[in-house]
């Protein structure tokens, strides 16, 4: 390795000292017990850009800055109990016992909140700094122009830089001594933002305002309480979306074993509600024994719930459903009693209160799109939603159990006198509709509470969908499915959740006083007779 130049050792022996001097001098002050002298410390912090300085004036806000008067010197106890030396950074073993914390008052806190909201906006971190922009641009402290200046010239990421050119606006909008042209800019950056907070800053704009700037204000506000409005309404568009697939996954099933059997089956809420526990089963088999297989188990449970829930659901058939054919209110009765069965032994077995159901790393959060908020967990129910539907609807086109189940539904009779086993068609479709059930249990587990009860919050809902749609039409059941969730989701903020419920049944009746099978009517002779 080439030696550094004479010159270039002078340099930095000249300069280092000269950038060092102030922090030290800064840090030092600590020490002296003056209120006066941590101000000027705080102070020199706030502008330095040691990657010290923010870790000092935080322990200081929060007690955990340590003087000893005896020796000058300056520790920083850290959150996790270690002891470093606030100059250095170097790790200390323990606090001399003539330590103590540095004292502050409500004059030097205010400081000190200032001090850290200057230092947050010189994170290396782009997203530190904009959560620090946000915030100056709720406060809009005068007293953080000039460092909302420095940062804007510094900064070199655009949402960083957006953020702080927003901050600026709002500084800008309440200073006194702002020109007009200054505060037209800022409206109209405020504007550009066009959320709740930009509509708030607008609002709070005290009335003796020049006339073109109170002009202004009331057009930029007008806006964006308009375009609020319509992303009001797109939010509640994908509420009812989100509502829809959930509706969707639940009745699908009994979709197909309504319109395939026509038994009208009380327990399918219950299927759901296994399909659930199956999911909580799975998770915390993983949890215990394959920790690092957490991120799967979900996948890992949707086959799982399937199968169980089918299996169940064949048994049930088999045992109970298969004797009252042509006998609905019987039938009724008998599921009605069987859900009450199953969820007693749910409770029995895992106990009547709710149980956890993590969402795996993959499901957890959210991000923005305008100013609309979308779940990962609701984005993935609806994706899994439609694939399932999808899965669904080539296994009824495209496969011998799917043919013989369209033949059943139409024509029972004349399915039977081709061959058709009936009896088998019938324990099929009741296995996989109550399957079908169980993975809508995976998914309602990652938005709703795991319980007993779980299953009868959809039931209702489940009966509706199919009804409105057609019995025993898939298509049907997306579209009625979907029209409840968002037409629910639109009456939810006029008349209320109760309200709303009533509404769309009262509107479901009067429709199925001009359409009686529904938007979908099937197709066939014995449907027909």
């Amino acid at each position: 390795m080439r030696a550094l130049p004479f010159a270039v050792l002078l340099i930095l022996a000249t300069v280092l000292p000269a950038l060092a001097g102030p922090f030290e001098d800064a840090v030092g002050k600590f020490a002296n017990d003056e209120f006066s002298d941590t101000e000027e410390a705080v102070d020199t912090l706030a502008t330095s850009a040691n990657p010290l300085a923010f870790t000092i004036v935080s322990a200081l806000q929060d007690g955990r800055l340590m003087a000893d008067a005896d020796s000058k010197k300056i520790y920083v106890t850290q959150t996790d109990g270690k002891i470093i030396d606030a100059l250095t950074g170097a790790a200390v073993a323990s606090l001399p016992d003539s330590a103590a914390a540095v004292r502050l008052n409500n004059k030097l806190r205010r400081h000190v909140e200032a001090a850290l909201g200057s230092l947050t906006l010189q994170s290396p971190d782009p997203a530190k700094r904009v959560q620090a922009a946000q915030s100056v641009f709720k406060t809009h402290d005068e007293t953080m122009l000039p460092a909302i200046d420095s940062a804007l010239q510094k900064e070199t990421s655009k949402s960083a830089k957006l953020a702080f050119t927003e901050a600026r606006a709002a500084i800008l909008l309440f200073k006194q001594d702002a020109t007009d042209a200054e505060k037209l800019e800022a409206i109209a950056t405020i504007k550009a933002r066009g959320d709740q907070e930009a509509l708030a800053l607008l609002t709070g704009l005290t009335g003796d305002q020049p006339p073109a700037i109170a002009k202004a204000a009331a057009g930029a506000t007008a806006a964006i309480q308009s375009n609020l409005a319509l992303w009001s309404n797109v939010q509640n568009a994908w509420y009812g979306l989100s509502l829809g697939s959930v509706l969707l996954l639940a009745a699908i099933g009994l979709a197909i074993t309504f319109g395939v059997m026509g038994v009208i089956n009380m327990a399918h809420g219950e299927m759901v509600m296994i399909g659930a526990y199956v999911t909580f089963v799975v998770q915390q088999t993983i949890r215990s024994n394959f920790p690092g297989l957490f991120d799967y188990a979900l996948i890992i449970a949707v086959p799982s719930a399937f199968i169980v829930a089918g299996a169940i659901g064949i048994l049930i058939e088999r045992s109970i459903i298969r004797f009252l054919y042509g006998r609905p209110l019987e039938t009724l009765l008998a599921t009605w009693g069987l859900s009450l069965v199953l969820q007693q032994a749910v409770r029995t077995m895992f106990g009547p209160t709710n149980q956890e159901v993590a969402n795996p790393s993959w499901m957890s959060g959210a991000f923005e799109i305008g100013q609309i908020t979308i779940t990962y967990n609701r984005l993935w129910i609806l994706c899994f939603t439609l694939a399932v539907f999808a899965i669904l609807l080539a296994m009824l086109r495209y496969t011998s159990l799917g043919l013989e189940m369209r033949a059943v539904t139409q024509n029972r009779r004349m399915a039977a006198s081709m061959g058709i086993a009936t009896s088998r068609v019938d324990a099929l479709t009741f296995g996989l509709g109550s399957g079908i059930a169980g993975i809508a249990g995976v998914a309602l587990s990652q938005i709703d509470n795991v319980s007993p009860n779980l299953g009868q919050s959809y039931i209702i809902d489940s009966f509706m969908v199919v009804v409105f749609g057609g019995v025993g039409n898939l298509w049907g059941t997306l579209v009625g499915a979907f029209t409840l969730g968002i037409a629910n989701k639109f009456l939810e903020p006029v008349a209320g959740a109760v309200l709303g419920k009533i509404a769309i049944l009262v509107l479901i009746i009067l429709f199925i006083q001009k359409r009686p099978r529904g938007l979908f009517a099937l197709k066939g002779r014995a449907v027909e007779a």
